[in-house]
């Protein structure tokens, strides 16, 4: 029994300070790999007790070898993750005598030197504090790095999807380098496509063993859902309104602008309503979110942020407003329900519009054939090779030429162009912060550097001196301005363009807008074919009002099972490949079609005749256009040719375009 394998004192507090009569099988089957020294990657859906999974061992390691503080990092993508952690964790750490700390943006100066001054055995913390600390000059990174051996990443299929993930790794290495020591590493993940993958990416150039754990991981478990339409956000308040009255309702929607208009809508209807979104204060995110713990009929309206694995109490339902765009944040949202003994997991889709009804229908069509999509690291991230490079250099102060050059060699021409432009220096072969980087970013300690995500510019919201939240400036820039923050209407009284702040005060009867600046996430190829099978006369679980919706648009003629339907516009024609919208961008690119793409189609100037005559013609292979919104941070680092090829990686798809070429055209003589 692995379980006996845990230091005494560890399993002395779960059984009696816990009060544990067993461990689920993941914390079970977790004990065996990680107190044997492997990577791991311990998979189960929200509230399946990966963190105890990782940590119970870890502990018992901890008390075993005596390991001296700190000796872990405990790495999440959000803060609010990371308050939440904390609690539970620090209980934890002090049954058996040890400690755990917070270090990120929220976390005061005299907070983050009283770390310095006694660090925690456990510290809790995101990548982009973890640069911070490596390039500050204030922080002994010797001190604070060199006994470092574990490393939890939680919520890792955040990060390897995203280049925070290869920032991640980055640090990683640095910190081995520090201290020689090849930190265990152990991710803990909701279902993924390709686990393996995952952990292999996340291990890097770690010489351990590595082992996937997900015991009793198969197909899709049972859940009761439903997919309703309902037309518009007003009508989803209504509906919300009357269903499940003395029930805690979680509704995730996929912006904040759309969160908080529903929030106010729910209000309208007279139900008790808290809203949580990154661009609330931390103050007013965990007021909503312990109200929400406290009541009982009530529901919390919640972006992506309590996807993850934020603790907000016992849900009896989980309603989604529209869908996401992946079958991973759906079995996330999925699993908030059903923890209690005698309760089925079950999510509500409430579609306020057709394109949101059919793609519901496809998360879930694709959900009960028990696929999700594989974690894929976004390809050629030589931008962050080129942020790397320049906090290498200011955590260091300066490095040797051939360092940096054998740090660069895998990105030609890279090197040579961060030194041609001023972004480094080099004297006497020591290469330092040129002075174009210290114009572009040296200003508050090089902030902007220790990301590789643009921050936008916000103004931050007050009500007298109570901080409300961020907002867009464009949320200002109506006459006599209302914004919604917080499911509230505020006024706006001033606002200070020097220091990026407004002033507000309640308007309880007046409607309010607000504006954050967002990129919506391209569709996938196998999200789009699911799209098109539903379209025609693939099963879904729709309500009465769904079905005779999903036959109005099956009805339009944008499908035919023969292949890809190609018909005449007023001003052209459109071509309805179901590829996604990087495949679709491949085709306009690649036969230089005068056109515009989404996830579903090309819309082109040129009649159906011309369009197939461009396909027929052999694909060209020119640079790209890049598109503003699609261009990487740091591009003016990249020298020509490498910005070129990140956005061939990045923007395109060619294996799915070239599936579309090798479906047959079906011409269509009905117009839209």
């Amino acid at each position: 029994m692995n379980f006996e394998r845990l230091h005494p004192a560890v399993q002395h507090h779960i059984l009696n300070s816990l009060e544990w009569r067993s461990l689920r099988p993941l914390q079970e089957a977790a004990i065996g790999p990680i107190l044997d020294g492997a990577n791991a990657l311990l998979i189960a859906p929200t509230a399946g007790g990966k963190t105890e999974g990782a940590i119970f061992p870890i502990l018992s390691e901890m008390l075993s070898r005596d390991l001296p503080a700190p000796s872990v990092l405990y790495v999440c993508p959000i803060r609010a993750l990371l308050n939440n952690l904390e609690i539970r964790l620090g209980w934890y750490t002090s049954l058996v005598g040890r400690t755990c700390a917070l270090w990120h943006g929220d976390i005061t100066q005299a907070g983050k030197s009283a770390v310095l001054r006694n660090p925690p055995d456990v510290l809790l913390t995101t990548p982009e504090s973890l640069e911070a600390m490596l390039v500050s000059t204030r922080v002994n990174n010797g001190a604070l790095f060199s006994r470092i051996q574990f490393v939890v990443a939680d919520e890792l299929h955040a990060f390897g999807a995203d280049d925070r993930g290869w920032h991640l790794l980055h640090i990683l290495s640095r910190i081995r380098e520090l201290s020689g020591i090849d930190a265990q590493r152990i991710g803990l993940s909701a279902t993924v496509g390709e686990p393996g993958a995952l952990l292999h990416w996340f291990c890097g150039q770690s010489e351990r063993p590595a082992q996937v754990i997900s015991p009793g991981a198969s197909g899709p478990v049972e859940a009761e859902v439903l997919i309703d339409y309902v037309g518009s956000i007003p009508n989803a308040a209504y509906v919300i309104a009357r269903l499940h009255k003395g029930e805690k309702r979680l509704a995730f929607t996929d912006s904040r602008s759309q969160a908080e208009e529903l929030a106010s809508f729910l209000r309208g209807q007279m139900v008790e309503t808290f809203v949580s979104h990154s661009s609330l204060s931390r103050d007013e995110r965990l007021r909503a979110e312990q109200a929400f713990q406290e009541a009982r009929d009530c529901v919390i309206v919640a972006t992506s942020t309590l996807e993850l694995g934020i603790d907000v109490g016992d849900l009896d339902r989980v309603i989604q407003i529209d869908a996401p765009t992946k079958v991973a944040s759906f079995l996330q949202r999925l699993g908030r329900t059903g923890r209690r003994a005698g309760t089925q997991r079950n999510c509500l889709f409430l579609a306020s519009n057709p394109h949101a009804l059919v793609r519901a229908a496809a998360i879930e069509k694709l959900w009960r054939e028990g696929w999700v999509e594989p974690v894929t690291p976004p390809p050629f991230p030589v931008h962050v090779m080129a942020q790397q490079t320049l906090c290498r250099v200011l955590q260091n102060g300066a490095l040797p030429m051939p360092k940096l050059a054998s740090f660069l060699k895998a990105y030609p021409g890279l090197f040579n162009t961060l030194l041609d432009r001023g972004f480094l220096h080099t004297d006497g072969g020591l290469v330092s912060i040129g002075p174009e980087a210290q114009r572009l970013w040296g200003a508050r300690n090089y902030m902007e550097l220790l990301s590789v995500f643009d921050t936008p510019e916000l103004y931050t919201v007050f009500a007298g001196n109570h901080e409300l939240g961020v907002l867009h400036e464009l949320s200002f820039r109506r006459e006599d301005p209302i914004v919604l923050l917080g499911g509230r209407s505020w006024r706006v009284t001033s606002v200070d363009v020097k220091h990026r702040i407004a002033q507000v005060e309640p308007a309880e009867d007046a409607p309010g807008r607000s504006t954050w600046l967002g990129s919506s996430q391209a569709l996938s190829y196998e999200i789009c074919q699911a799209m098109r099978e539903v379209l025609l006369g693939a099963g879904a679980t729709l309500s009465r009002r769904a079905t005779e919706q999903m036959d109005l648009l099956a009805a339009q003629g944008t499908v035919d099972p023969g292949g890809t339907v190609l018909r005449a516009t007023k001003t052209g024609c459109e071509w309805w490949t179901w590829a996604g919208l990087k495949a679709n961008a491949t085709l306009v690119q690649r036969f230089a079609i005068p056109a515009t793409a989404d996830s579903m189609t090309i819309r082109s100037r040129c009649t159906p005749v011309e369009l197939k005559r461009l396909l027929e013609v052999a694909a060209r292979d020119t640079a790209p256009d890049i598109p503003s919104r699609f261009r990487p941070k740091f591009e003016e680092c990249l020298p020509d040719d490498l910005l070129v090829r990140f956005a061939q990686e990045r923007l395109y798809d060619w294996p799915a375009a070239t599936r579309s070429l090798e479906s047959p055209i079906v011409y269509s003589h009905r117009t839209p």
